[in-house]
């Protein structure tokens, strides 16, 4: 079956208009009704879970590259569309948006329950988790280039009102610099990836081109340079390489453009941290495959030693800079730039089994740092300190949040039977392939986090009760209905992980082909092998 499953229903333009349009009534609302605010945003985002889910259902894992497509002339001039599509990788990370949202929403119910001051406070506290839900969408299903160009800088708007808005109340000026930070960063490496697209354009129109104009369609620009048809020469290549690629790395974030990460985390609410570390950074990872890889695979090729070098630093450093952290938000942070470095380095050795992996990781790192953050914001809430040192002893009067806070943290360092672990297993056997020792040294990172975690873990929640931690209560279940789902797709993914990898397989493939990847052939040294065998 090659059909596309969609048919003619517009799905994906439905699953991006519903959370924007959600938020257009929440904000609507009177300025009183927050419950009523809360209660729509919430229904809304179930109901766009519901539709990404529906599409993973119709998927058809044996059929064409890029299904539900819908494409519309939207300024001929300069050949740009409103053209939407989703191949595996985008089919799953767009799942992972439209399912971890609510459970979000649900976390952050209390949010905004010391506004007082703010009549409307809640309302655009909800209304801006939607309108970020709706642009992150966008971005993972856009086959346009200037149609996600476009929202890749918007969602930063949204974001940014998100972090300076709201978050600790005594803590405001740390919080709009974190926040002014977070949006230099990333307007910064906007700028210079449109400064890479406008090149493209104008390398798309060029004489010698197979378009009788230029194009931003990522399909037919991939198309011709894989065939030929598109030569682009390599200096050329190389700088809209580069300008594309700073984008990507400071959004994920790669080191060492990762510093607006860990103020920023700490200074967000827990909900709004896990909106960006989870979905939102995702992005950049993302358009690593769909597009440095596809549409500049020589100078991706050219580029991919320093790149493995830039990720397992940022491995060791993330997992090192953890280790000394006295602040649980930092650390959760630092403990994400490492996990970006393992899906960083599985995209950029160009094999089937290090691509899947890293696509694989995004999703389980999605899970597992909602867990460990929304955990430790449940913690933070009721003690007011964000400080692992004025913890202690919170498994004997919280026992559920800290039995909670151990799987969290154990998925987080890879153990075996939990989500994360198949990817990073999986970004490790592809590298050891290409690059033996980016392997070996990425494998300590392994070691790093057991120390980070399980140290954090006996401070905060084992030994006597230090004074300040005896009302700590235990989850309530508004809070288990938000850990519990996390926790059981930790397990099932871990333990079964096929039917991501089943849905992803075939774009990792078709993107790795482009620049002659794919897992090589095992060798054997045959001398060797039948050395010792009798006559």
């Amino acid at each position: 079956m090659t059909s596309d499953p969609a048919g003619t229903v517009p799905w994906l333009t439905l699953l991006w208009l519903l959370p924007l349009v959600g938020a257009a009534a929440v904000v609507a609302l009177p300025a009183r009704a927050h419950t009523a605010a809360k209660s729509l945003a919430l229904a809304v985002s179930l109901a766009v879970a519901a539709v990404a889910v529906a599409l993973a259902f119709l998927f058809d894992v044996g059929g064409a590259h890029y299904q539900f497509v819908e494409s519309h002339s939207w300024i001929p001039a300069f050949g740009i569309r409103y053209a939407l599509g989703l191949d595996g990788i985008a089919l799953v990370l767009v799942v992972l948006t439209a399912v971890l949202v609510p459970l979000l929403l649900l976390a952050g119910w209390n949010d905004t329950r010391g506004d007082a001051d703010r009549p409307r406070a809640t309302h655009r506290y909800v209304a801006l988790f939607l309108v970020v839900e709706a642009m992150v969408i966008v971005a993972f299903a856009a086959l346009d280039i200037v149609l996600f160009y476009i929202f890749f800088e918007a969602m930063l708007v949204p974001m940014y009102f998100l972090v300076a808005g709201f978050g600790p109340r005594a803590a405001a000026s740390p919080r709009a610099r974190a926040a002014v930070k977070f949006l230099l960063y990333n307007l910064f490496g906007g700028l210079v990836m449109l400064a890479a697209v406008i090149g493209l354009y104008v390398v798309t129109a060029g004489d010698g081109s197979p378009f009788e104009s230029g194009t931003f369609d990522v399909r037919a620009i991939a198309a011709a340079v894989s065939d030929g048809s598109l030569a682009i020469s390599a200096p050329v290549a190389n700088a809209l390489f580069l300008g594309f690629m700073v984008a990507f790395a400071i959004k994920a974030p790669l080191w060492p453009l990762h510093t607006w990460l860990p103020g920023t985390a700490a200074q967000a609410t827990p909900s709004a941290a896990v909106l960006m570390m989870a979905i939102v950074d995702k992005v950049g990872t993302f358009a690593m495959l769909r597009y440095c890889l596809q549409l500049f695979p020589e100078a991706s090729a050219t580029f991919a030693p320093l790149i493995v070098v830039l990720a397992v630093v940022s491995i060791l450093y993330g997992a090192l800079v953890a280790i000394a952290q006295t602040d649980i938000m930092r650390l959760v942070a630092y403990a994400s730039i490492s996990h970006f470095g393992f899906i960083v380095l599985g995209i950029f050795v160009f094999t089937n089994q290090g691509g899947a992996g890293s696509t694989l990781y995004m999703v389980n790192h999605g899970i597992a740092t909602a867990a460990l953050m929304l955990v430790a914001g449940f913690l933070v809430t009721q003690r007011g300190t964000r400080a692992i040192a004025d913890y202690g002893g919170i498994g004997k009067v919280a026992p559920v949040l800290a039995g909670t806070f151990l799987i969290a943290g154990l998925a987080t360092l890879s153990l075996p039977g939990l989500g994360p672990f198949v990817g990073e297993f999986l970004v490790l056997i592809g590298t050891y392939t290409r690059h033996p020792w980016a392997a070996v040294a990425a494998v300590l990172a392994l070691v790093l986090a057991a120390v980070y975690v399980l140290w954090t873990y006996q401070r905060m929640m084992t030994g006597p009760v230090r004074g300040g931690n005896e009302g700590v209560r235990d989850l309530r279940p508004r809070e288990l209905l938000v850990v519990a789902p996390l926790v059981l797709a930790l397990l099932g993914l871990g333990l079964y992980p096929k039917p991501v990898l089943d849905a992803v397989n075939p774009a990792v493939e078709r993107t790795v082909s482009r620049i002659e990847g794919g897992d090589p052939a095992p060798t054997v040294d045959r001398t060797a092998a039948t050395e010792g065998e009798g006559p």
